[in-house]
């Protein structure tokens, strides 16, 4: 009774936990990638204003002071690190330009997330499945390479593929183990690896697709799931695509309601490390629901990575991109409201390590949160101008389109409920960024602010379901 009684006030000072982990994806050395794997280098656009781009380093400095983030992705293409030889070794100039990146987030204290951004292809091939495509042996390689140069630094994420779409599942899952096997194998014991679904990634479909039952097999060499992260990404359009500024989903019940059913059952966590929304009523309303009820649901989401900031401008539809006002670095009034308050207002959440095992709290204001545990109980985007572990906390898609091009513009083409999507090399793309463009700036006055009363309704619902996991899952 004692035990049981335990649990229940734990479901009850469910919602003053918060996750660990909040950032920002810091775009760029990905842009011109479409979901074919096709990735020309010459439209990379380094985020750093030292080799004549974007002050990212500047940007992460300031999301880590300003606004407490300790997390980053940093997307790269394939190409771009082998200077186009599949196969072949880090390419020393542009592999040293995204290490000058990843040693700026570094030098932040984040966590530094790797993100090879080729939706499970390179140049038009699926790897592990197409004939004359990359194998899995490669696959393995380049990982081998990265995890060699990152090994002895624990806040390096190794970020397996961005996106997967249409590839079969269990194929793919082998793949996976490939590159896990490839990277542990190397001495890079302890950094957490994220194991990406198919259908874009899609928090709405993880579980139904199957992703998650075959990606839950995926193991370490020593046949643990210590530090295998389920990676999720889900936007909050119409078709899933981050196509446009307005939400028409607030992702709760449809998607990581669910995901959290599947987590909480099989012992496992995930990480958001993409989600985006346009700075729209609409989406102050849903992106700031969907990010409250991630905190809530701590136990099982170890975080989540918004899209986007880098080289993207501040007029770019999903910009969360800091305006510089004065000499310092401003947030819009997404980013403030919707990524960064529900995190702040949700408690204090304690780090203890990338790979810990268990979640323990000590008041109700504050959840000490394991990071990362295999046991169970206790975008695309363009170089244009514009992704049943019970808690012993005591107190407390549709597959949309995510095609880009070098255009500027907004669209493709969208997919149904399969998540087959149709690439399309049109002048319109996805997540379509800028390299150059300035752009203006929407203003917090144009923009409303979730209220608490709304945001209430928003996530009642799902606060009652992860409640009601907790408890069943610890009186099983």
């Amino acid at each position: 009774m004692l035990f049981k009684s335990l649990v229940f006030i734990s479901a009850l000072a469910f919602t003053t936990a918060k996750v660990q982990f909040v950032g920002i994806n810091i775009a760029g050395f990905e842009f011109g990638c479409l979901i074919d794997g096709t990735c020309p280098i010459s439209s990379a656009s380094p985020p750093l204003s030292t080799l004549g781009g974007s002050d990212g380093a500047g940007q992460m400095q300031h999301f880590v002071k300003d606004d407490q983030m300790n997390i980053f992705r940093l997307p790269v293409s394939w190409q771009y690190l082998v200077n186009n030889k599949l196969g072949g070794t880090l390419d020393g100039t542009n592999f040293g330009k995204y290490d000058q990146l990843m040693q700026a987030c570094l030098a932040t204290g984040a966590y530094c997330a790797i993100d090879l951004h080729n939706f499970a292809r390179f140049n038009g091939k699926i790897i592990g499945q197409d004939s004359g495509g990359p194998t899995d042996a490669q696959f393995a390689d380049i990982w081998s390479q990265l995890a060699t140069k990152y090994k002895s630094s624990t806040k390096v994420i190794f970020g397996l593929m961005n996106e997967p779409h249409d590839v079969d599942i269990t194929a793919w899952a082998n793949s996976c183990q490939a590159a896990v096997t490839a990277i542990r194998n190397v001495g890079a014991s302890s950094q957490m690896i994220l194991l990406p679904g198919n259908n874009f990634a899609s928090a709405g479909f993880f579980v139904s697709s199957g992703s998650g039952a075959a990606l839950i097999k995926v193991t370490n060499p020593d046949g643990s799931t210590t530090g295998l992260i389920l990676d999720l990404h889900k936007y909050l359009d119409v078709d899933n695509s981050g196509n446009h500024a307005e939400c028409t989903t607030d992702n709760i019940a449809d998607a990581f309601a669910i995901v959290a059913q599947f987590l909480r059952e099989n012992g496992r966590q995930g990480l958001v490390s993409e989600t985006g929304a346009g700075s729209t009523p609409s989406c102050m309303t849903d992106f700031c629901a969907q990010n409250t009820f991630l905190n809530q649901n701590s136990d099982v989401f170890l975080g989540y990575i918004a899209w986007a900031a880098g080289s993207f401008a501040t007029s770019y539809t999903l910009s969360l991109t800091p305006s510089k006002q004065n000499g310092k670095f401003v947030d819009n009034a997404l980013a403030s409201q919707c990524v960064v308050s529900p995190w702040l207002n949700a408690g204090t959440a304690v780090v203890t390590s990338a790979v810990a095992a268990s979640s323990t709290a000590s008041n109700a204001n504050t959840a000490v949160i394991s990071s990362a545990s295999g046991s169970a109980p206790a975008r695309s985007s363009s170089s244009v101008t514009e992704g049943k572990a019970s808690i012993t906390t005591l107190t407390s898609n549709n597959g949309g389109v995510k095609t880009s091009s070098p255009t500027t513009g907004s669209g493709g083409s969208a997919a149904t409920g399969s998540g087959v999507a149709t690439i399309s090399s049109s002048p319109t793309g996805a997540r379509n960024s800028s390299e150059t463009t300035t752009g203006s700036q929407t203003t917090a006055s144009t923009q409303t602010q979730v209220t608490s009363a709304a945001l209430a309704g928003k996530i009642g619902a799902g606060l009652m379901a992860g409640a009601g996991g907790l408890l069943i899952a610890a009186l099983l």
